[in-house]
């Protein structure tokens, strides 16, 4: 029997994540949303259906408003919200998005209590957060995507700026999704070569601001709205790992309880993605200065988590 793919919302990354996962023959896939916006899904779900003959996938693709037709999913991924406009801090997204992922936890809680659950949503560390609070989902269970998207982008930054390929760019990203993330030039390396030896320390800093600020960097580009493509792709690099047991260690939102000296948040951390869901988070040795960054960082998210708590949903 397939897998079964929840993806709640059917915008810009969620039409994304139902082709990566066609195309991936991940397994079936339903696209949910709200009943004013479901014909709009259906028209999608049906284009990615007649585009199988020549994608070369088998996939079953539907779309609904019903929260009842996610049930018995194995991954359930949530990209519904309000995207960030130009202008907008992930902040300014919360009283909306609180209120819609309320909803989507009701609704999952319900349907789909089994599912690994992959938040997308921003701001992405405070909604990764209510939502676990609100399922009462197991730890290894909920994840934020955020830490895999930063890390790609990193990698991505270095790789533009060097003139080398993306795929031996090694490197992770801590901390929170959001202008004080926490990129690791220490432990990256290109081909096996320390970055710090042959990067300038002025082109690592240039470096290391872009990737804070790249999300940023798109949404002024655009105007309005924010990225798909890339976090599309992040969200389904741990669907994978999951559905297939690939045991990948990627940097995701994780639930924190005394590691790195966190407890009680969603920071991203390396973590072991198995078929058991989260099933490890690596720590990472620290130099003081990183120690000093990352506490900024949770600083920042322990802000916007304890301002959910005053939004009346």
């Amino acid at each position: 029997m397939r897998k079964k793919i929840a993806l709640v919302g059917a915008g810009q990354i969620g039409q994304n994540l139902a082709m990566l996962a066609a195309q991936k023959e991940l397994g079936d896939i339903v696209i949910l949303d709200v009943p004013s916006y479901v014909n709009m899904a259906k028209g999608k779900a049906l284009d990615l259906m007649e585009m199988a003959p020549h994608g070369n996938y088998d996939a079953n693709i539907t779309a609904t408003g019903d929260y009842k037709d996610i049930k018995g999913a194995d991954v359930v991924i949530v990209t519904a919200g309000k995207p960030r406009e130009a202008g907008m801090t992930r902040e300014d997204l919360l009283n909306v998005n609180i209120k819609i992922i309320t909803d989507v936890a009701a609704g999952v809680k319900q349907h789909a209590p089994e599912a690994f659950c992959i938040i997308v949503t921003n701001p992405l560390d405070a909604m990764v957060y209510c939502f676990h609070k609100l399922t009462g989902f197991s730890k290894r269970q909920v994840v934020g995507m955020a830490g895999t998207l930063d890390t790609a982008r990193w990698r991505s930054f270095i790789a533009m700026e060097l003139g080398v390929s993306v795929e031996d760019v090694a490197g992770t990203v801590l901390g929170g999704h959001g202008p004080d993330m926490v990129p690791l030039p220490r432990l990256t390396t290109v081909g096996g070569v320390p970055l710090c030896e042959i990067a300038a320390k002025e082109v690592i800093d240039r470096l290391l601001t872009r990737t804070r600020e790249a999300g940023t960097e798109i949404v002024k580009l655009f105007g309005k709205g924010s990225a798909f493509f890339s976090p599309a792709w992040s969200a389904i690099a741990m669907a994978e790992s999951y559905l297939k047991d690939k045991r990948r260690v990627l940097p995701c939102a994780a639930l924190c309880e005394g590691e790195y000296g966190v407890k009680g948040l969603f920071i991203g951390v390396p973590c072991l993605i198995s078929s058991k869901g989260v099933e490890k988070i690596f720590e990472i040795k620290l130099t003081d200065e990183e120690k000093a960054q990352l506490a900024k960082t949770v600083s920042s998210v322990t802000k916007t988590v304890e301002e959910t708590r005053t939004v009346s949903v």
